[in-house]
């Protein structure tokens, strides 16, 4: 049998799996050889403002969980073992020792345990920076952008102890620059995956863009004009599979052996994995006052999501819509276990979905599982309850 030549792509797709899978973090290990003295902040789920960490001659990288790769042993005498998997896994990260580079950490109060993630941090690892950046909770609040520009310039203070330099304007615009074209091309990767799903699968689609969250966006930036290039190039031929919607998978990540289990049976055609890195959905403008720019866009030109309560985004409209876009026939709803925005959420859109007489599915997930054959035969029936009803 002929082996089968690997192409450019395959290389690209290899390279971010793993870096996407190895928690000993070998990206920023050469990154911090390449700039000896250099600086690491992490942060939690969903959205944090790397242009900040950017701008500051610092590295920002995504703190969100260990999936399979670790248990949670010493972190499970912390904090409660019956809380979401990417807290305990998170916080395991750093007992271990794997993250011991990191200068700083933040997190914002999207639900009580990540509240709370940072002061156990700061508690038992004193030689990192531990902080929570609080965005604000009612968005359409008149001062709510002015709020959130004094919280962006109290982060940013910090920032420049840590680093021991002043951050000026163009330091900011510059990586505001970087930053918006990171957005382009990820906004790019997923219309080539919603309109030919055939070519660019979402497994490999959230490889491309989670590798992003552990390496200079420079890098990311080449890495994704790299793949968009080669896309185009790849075997393959439209199949007749139902289209659907992936949504419930915001903050802990649903396991890639999943993913690819639902993909087995249908095309996941949009989704709202690594939501943090698409937040902005526009460019963040490049000119004016770069903070306020930034905290303007956060509230003004982002996305939706459980864990931001905004009137003017109604999250089962903003679903809808989701669906109408990508023509998507179905819907599945995931949650993550122990996770109470994501589970109250599939109740409001399990009604609107139910008015609107769009078939869905409700899974719950763990970014640890491993065992995934009633699932597996939970999608088949759904997708076959589809094409044959």
């Amino acid at each position: 049998m002929a082996q089968a030549v690997r192409t450019r792509l395959d290389e690209i797709l290899e390279r971010c799996s793993e870096l996407a899978e190895d928690v000993t973090y070998p990206s920023v290990e050469r990154w911090r050889a390449g700039h000896p003295g250099g600086h690491v902040v992490g942060h939690f789920q969903v959205y944090f403002p790397e242009e900040l960490v950017h701008a500051a001659g610092m590295l920002p990288i995504s703190i969100m969980g260990a999936g399979s790769r670790l248990e949670a042993k010493q972190a499970d005498s912390h904090i409660g073992s019956f809380i979401c998997s990417i807290c305990r896994t998170s916080l395991e990260l750093g007992f271990s020792d794997r993250v011991g580079f990191l200068d700083a950490f933040y997190t914002t109060p999207i639900c009580d345990v990540a509240r709370n993630l940072a002061g156990i941090w700061g508690r038992n690892f004193p030689g990192i920076t531990s902080e929570i950046l609080y965005l604000p909770q009612n968005g359409t609040a008149r001062h709510a952008v002015a709020y959130l520009r004094d919280e962006y310039k109290r982060i940013l203070a910090e920032l420049e102890r840590i680093s021991g330099r002043p951050v000026e304007e163009s330091d900011l615009r510059r990586s505001i620059a970087i930053y918006n074209e990171n957005r382009r091309l990820l906004r790019v990767l997923y219309r080539v995956k919603r309109e030919t799903p055939w070519l660019l699968s979402t497994t490999e689609a959230y490889v491309l863009a989670r590798a992003g969250t552990v390496m200079p966006r420079e890098e990311h930036n080449e890495i994704l004009r790299d793949a968009l290039a080669e896309i185009p190039n790849q075997p393959g031929r439209r199949q007749d599979r139902v289209r659907v919607v992936f949504e419930g998978g915001f903050c802990e990540q649903p396991p890639l052996d999943m993913l690819q289990l639902i993909e087995e049976a249908c095309y996941i055609v949009d989704d709202d994995l690594l939501v943090g890195m698409r937040w902005i959905v526009e460019d963040v403008p490049e000119t004016g006052d770069p903070i306020h720019a930034l905290a303007e866009s956060y509230l003004e030109r982002s996305s939706y999501s459980p864990v931001q309560h905004d009137d003017r985004k109604p999250k089962e409209e903003m679903l809808l819509r989701r669906v109408e876009e990508s023509g998507a026939q179905a819907v599945i709803l995931a949650a993550a276990k122990m996770c109470e925005p994501g589970l109250d959420e599939q109740v409001a859109y399990q009604k609107t979905l139910e008015e609107k007489q769009i078939p869905f599915l409700l899974l719950d997930f763990e970014e640890k599982m491993t065992a995934f054959e009633r699932m597996r035969m939970e999608v088949e029936t759904f997708v076959e309850s589809i094409l044959f009803d």
